[in-house]
């Protein structure tokens, strides 16, 4: 009796692990992959101009360049310069904003913080549909450097985090 009922549980043990095994292997999400209608197969992305009020000259090229290479190397998608190509991006930096935020302490701020928003327009050829968005990040640096030192710092992971923010909220629909 107790060898029949270890035989029972054993074979319902290995039930139910083959069934997550399976289910498992059908349901891998990857936060990298894009997801993409399988009619979208062009992609035109537009220059990022820089229409802020303080223009950084490297970023646009370089928010620019990124882009392009992230749509290019984590889709299946051919990049054109047509502009019926199924999608076609194009954006501008609208804020690039210094200003001192944290850590006030005997009426200096240890702290500074620089703003940076992209808008994103996103033209849907097939689908004869525009979305626009606004992608902002804000980068802290000590205040003990000038704002040329901290761009120096600042500008590759200020490229990287608006990058992969805007490459998200277009393929991934966060």
């Amino acid at each position: 009796m107790i060898l029949t009922n270890r035989i029972n549980v054993f074979r319902l043990a290995f039930f139910f692990l083959s069934i997550n095994l399976l289910f498992a292997g059908c349901f891998v999400y990857k936060f990298n992959d894009a997801v993409i209608p399988t009619n979208v197969k062009t992609v035109k992305i537009g220059f990022i101009e820089n229409k802020a009020r303080y223009i950084n000259p490297q970023l646009s090229p370089k928010l620019t360049d990124k882009l392009q290479s992230k749509i290019t190397n984590q889709t299946k998608l051919t990049r054109t310069n047509n502009d019926d190509a199924d999608y076609v991006i194009s954006g501008a930096i609208t804020n690039y904003d210094p200003s001192q935020t944290v850590g006030v302490s005997a009426q200096q701020a240890s702290t500074n913080r620089l703003t940076v928003t992209v808008h994103i327009v996103l033209r849907k050829t097939l689908e004869n549909k525009v979305d626009e968005f606004d992608v902002s990040r804000s980068f802290d640096f000590s205040a003990n450097l000038t704002l040329q030192q901290a761009e120096g710092q600042l500008l590759e992971e200020v490229v990287r985090n608006l990058t992969d923010e805007i490459f998200n909220r277009i393929f991934n629909n966060w």
